[in-house]
C-alpha cells in the first residue's frame, strides 16, 4: 500500500469519527498535551478540531502535535485534523495486498 493509499484508508476511518479534543481560546496547555498524548495511544486515531478564537493556525498546530507525540499528520480540512500515530502509519503504508 502506498502513503496515498494509507491515506485514504485512515481518512475512511476517520470519517466515523467525532472530534474528541478541542483548541480553544486557552491554547496548548500542558493538560491538552497530555490529553491528545493520552488519547493517541489509546485510539491510534485522533480527530482534533481547533475553534476560531484560539488564535493559533491549525497547519502549525497539527505539526507541532505531531511533533510532540511522534506522530504523523493525515489530513488538515478547515479548522479540523486528522493524526495518526507512527506504528498505525507505517503498519498500513507497508501493508502489501
Amino acid at each position: 500500500m502506498t502513503e496515498k493509499d494509507a491515506r485514504k484508508e485512515i481518512m475512511r476511518r476517520a470519517t466515523e469519527l467525532k472530534a474528541t479534543v478541542q483548541i480553544g481560546k486557552g491554547g496548548m496547555d500542558q493538560g491538552l498535551r497530555d490529553e491528545i498524548s493520552s488519547q493517541l495511544k489509546n485510539r491510534r486515531i485522533l480527530k482534533i478540531k481547533v475553534l476560531d478564537n484560539s488564535g493559533g493556525d491549525v497547519e502549525t498546530l497539527s505539526r507541532s502535535i505531531a511533533e510532540e507525540n511522534d506522530a504523523v499528520v493525515v489530513d488538515v480540512r478547515g479548522n479540523v485534523m486528522v493524526i495518526t500515530d507512527k506504528r498505525t502509519w507505517n503498519s498500513l503504508s507497508q501493508k502489501k495486498f
